[in-house]
């Protein structure tokens, strides 16, 4: 499998705007964020945290997953992972994740490289590790020849666009801490999951057992800028110094979590995943109408995954951006953003159509 990163995707490569379906990170910063970072660039601030917009961001979080929630801002969703599973580990701990999961696939090696931890990825047919999958591969405790599994880490939704429910996060976190083991998760598009679910991210989240994770705002709206979000303080040490070590410290902090305060205060982040949503499930309706395209996995959040002949997927790229996700097999990555349209989904699946019929 190959499992391309959001920023390798090709096609509709021009000097002008293109609509495209390659990434949640191809779209523009959501206009309340914008709005957000004017309204922060008032006036001096205090550096490196100590502002009042991140004050303000560390009770949003408290309200949407508990009074015990810990929130650190930082640059980027892989700088978050990398500080967080490190704040959850040891230098001999290894962490069980999934075959496709970004921190294995589209990180660069960073969570072994700069955090050194071993990675054991473990294959799945829908991108979901199972507690029966966390103890066939969790093993070897005491025995100095093998690393020491310390941390499970999922990711929600899953690189394959499925969503975990809350009753399958809480069992894998059972079944971590009952072998002495943490939870991470990976909530790059954590707000796509709950808005799919219908659910508060808390009860997939806090309510479920996780201990920490990473929550995204680029991919709904923002323009830089995620957070780690320990859940269990327990759980870690040493985050404040992990984050400047591993150079997530913002000094000018304030236009973070002012981004991250637009879209948590009120309902954006909903209204952004839910739209992404709908037209995820716009566009899987559309093109499973065209002979010959077949859809491989559950449409559960902002992504469909497809498989169609390499030379139409070499055509539609000439007007298109969308990831190609296994070479082998023809299949292809769509994904939808908070500012997806209709019109975009129906020309897209006229030109398929067009294609698959030339």
């Amino acid at each position: 499998m190959t499992s391309p990163s959001d920023t390798t995707a090709t096609g509709a490569t021009g000097t002008g705007p293109f609509r495209g379906f390659a990434s949640d990170n191809h779209a523009g910063i959501h206009p309340e964020v914008l709005i957000a970072l004017t309204n922060a660039n008032e006036g001096h601030q205090p550096a490196y945290g100590d502002d009042e917009h991140t004050a303000r961001l560390r009770e949003v979080m408290r309200r949407h997953f508990g009074e015990q929630a810990q929130t650190y801002p930082v640059f980027n969703g892989t700088g978050a992972n990398v500080v967080g599973l490190q704040a959850m580990s040891e230098r001999w701990s290894s962490v069980l994740c999934t075959e496709s999961s970004h921190i294995n696939v589209d990180e660069c090696g960073a969570a072994e490289k700069v955090a050194g931890l071993k990675l054991v990825p473990i294959p799945t047919p829908d991108g979901k590790l199972t507690p029966e999958l966390v103890d066939r591969y969790a093993w070897g405790w005491g025995d100095p020849h093998h690393t020491q599994p310390r941390v499970v880490s999922i990711t929600q939704n899953t690189e394959l666009g499925t969503v975990y429910t809350p009753e399958e996060v809480t069992a894998i976190a059972a079944c971590a801490h009952e072998r002495g083991m943490l939870l991470h998760m990976d909530g790059a598009r954590l707000s796509n999951a709950a808005a799919a679910l219908d659910v508060p991210p808390r009860a997939f989240t806090t309510d479920a057992g996780v201990d920490v994770l990473t929550y995204g705002g680029t991919k709904n709206g923002a323009m830089i800028g995620e957070a780690v979000v320990v859940l269990n303080p327990g759980a870690v040490h040493g985050m404040e110094f992990l984050r400047k070590m591993g150079m997530q410290l913002a000094s000018k902090m304030r236009f973070v979590s002012a981004q991250l305060v637009a879209l948590l205060d009120g309902d954006l982040w909903l209204r952004n995943a839910a739209h992404a949503n709908a037209m995820a499930q716009h566009l899987a309706a559309a093109v499973r109408a065209v002979p010959g395209v077949r859809i491989t996995q559950p449409v559960e959040a902002n992504a469909v995954f497809a498989i169609i002949p390499r030379d139409v997927a070499g055509r539609l790229r000439e007007r298109y951006a969308f990831s190609t996700w296994d070479e082998r097999t023809g299949e292809v990555r769509w994904m939808c953003s908070f500012d997806t349209t209709e019109e975009d989904v129906a020309a897209f699946a006229a030109f398929l159509a067009e294609q698959m019929s030339a």
